[in-house]
């Protein structure tokens, strides 16, 4: 969208008009044709278009191309009123300046810098605002470190809000206590399921080494035997 025309001081070229909103050009872009268009009309309309608004000869966005230099120089020079000339602002600029001006107008509105406060005021205003706005905040003066709103101060308690807050570490010392607690609860079942575990595994291997050496000595003891007969068979060959 354009200038608004309304804002404009003394007469201005209809050249100087976007054929789309027909409001002054912002962002202007030009045709082949040669008819100028706001840069977001143009493209706006070319979304669903592929004509030139005006005289409706083929136009695609790659055909768009800056503004003749003189009508550039024109349209700087147009004098034009403040945005926030409703809020009191009389002055008249160049178009070409009249964004720099704006954003250092006294008259520009701008949010309060107060958390939660939804009032707009304008620059020059805002320090007065600040003083007495219900969302100021400050720190206690009493020196229990509270920042405070200016609505609560006449509620405040220092005491009060202390002892809450002690209160409210307190529980959450507790949960932290209780959320370590079971934390190592946990660990230490762990550890001891595994133990036992361990436990069991070593004395099915002692179990193992029990028989193992059970078999051992049995056969053993069967060499043993077999080995005193040969030497007394022996011992009998010898004495025939």
């Amino acid at each position: 969208m354009g200038y608004d025309l309304e804002r404009f001081v003394g007469y201005v070229n209809e050249g100087l008009l976007c054929c789309v909103c027909r409001d002054v050009l912002e962002d202007p872009l030009q045709a082949p044709c040669e008819h100028a268009f706001c840069s977001s009309c143009i493209h706006g309309w070319l979304v669903h278009h592929n004509t030139c608004p005006e005289d409706r000869l083929p136009l695609d966005i790659s055909h768009l191309r800056p503004l003749f230099r003189y009508m550039r120089n024109d349209l700087a020079r147009l004098q034009v009123r403040c945005v926030f000339r409703p809020q009191g602002c009389e002055v008249i600029c160049t178009l070409e300046s009249v964004h720099r001006h704006e954003q250092q107008c006294d008259y520009a509105l701008l949010n309060c810098s107060n958390a939660g406060c939804p009032v707009k005021v304008s620059r020059r205003s805002l320090e007065a605002h600040l003083c007495v706005c219900e969302y100021s905040s400050r720190v206690c003066a009493s020196g229990c470190g509270y920042t405070i709103l200016n609505t609560e101060e006449a509620q405040h308690n220092c005491v009060s809000e202390l002892r809450a807050e002690l209160d409210m570490l307190r529980a959450e010392l507790d949960c932290k206590v209780e959320e370590v607690r079971q934390e190592m609860e946990s660990r230490l079942d762990i550890q001891r399921r595994h133990m036992v575990q361990k436990e069991s595994l070593l004395r099915s291997e002692v179990d193992e080494l029990k028989g193992q050496l059970s078999r051992v000595m049995s056969d053993v003891r069967v060499l043993l035997g077999a080995e005193r007969v040969r030497r007394q068979e022996l011992e009998k060959a010898e004495l025939l």
